[in-house]
């Protein structure tokens, strides 16, 4: 797929840099304790102003998603694609793609796990593909 690649903001470059060894980082606010993002400079939660960042777990389960059978130009020709809200376990929620499975079979409530896109300057974009089928 054709990407408009992301220009990191100030809050969100340890984000983006973390995206160079495939690692997704989630932004802690340090007086909440609660998980943030995407990366900002006040925490939703409480307007506090203090974060760290934590590797998250990649894992997710989708919230929603719509399958975009249109694109506009530049994306003419990658077609369809699902568009989904996922809920990390972790606690907050991203908007994304999901790949690696055919977009009309991306249901809410679908376990998916985070996969790399790779951008032309070393960073990864996050998608997420459906989480294998456990043997249990």
């Amino acid at each position: 797929m054709s990407r408009l690649e992301p220009r990191p903001s100030e809050a969100s470059v340890p984000y983006w840099d973390a995206t160079r060894e495939k690692r997704l980082l989630l932004q802690w606010c340090i007086d909440c304790e609660m998980p943030v993002h995407f990366p900002r400079v006040a925490c939703p939660h409480c307007l506090g102003s203090r974060f760290e960042h934590r590797e998250a777990s990649g894992r997710a389960t989708v919230h929603a998603v719509v399958v975009e059978h249109r694109p506009p130009s530049p994306f003419e020709d990658d077609q369809p694609y699902a568009v989904a809200l996922v809920d990390l376990v972790e606690g907050p929620r991203m908007v994304t793609n999901v790949v690696g499975c055919p977009p009309m079979e991306v249901r809410p409530g679908m376990a998916v796990r985070v996969t790399w896109e790779p951008l032309s300057d070393g960073r990864h974009l996050p998608l997420f593909e459906r989480e294998p089928e456990s043997d249990g």
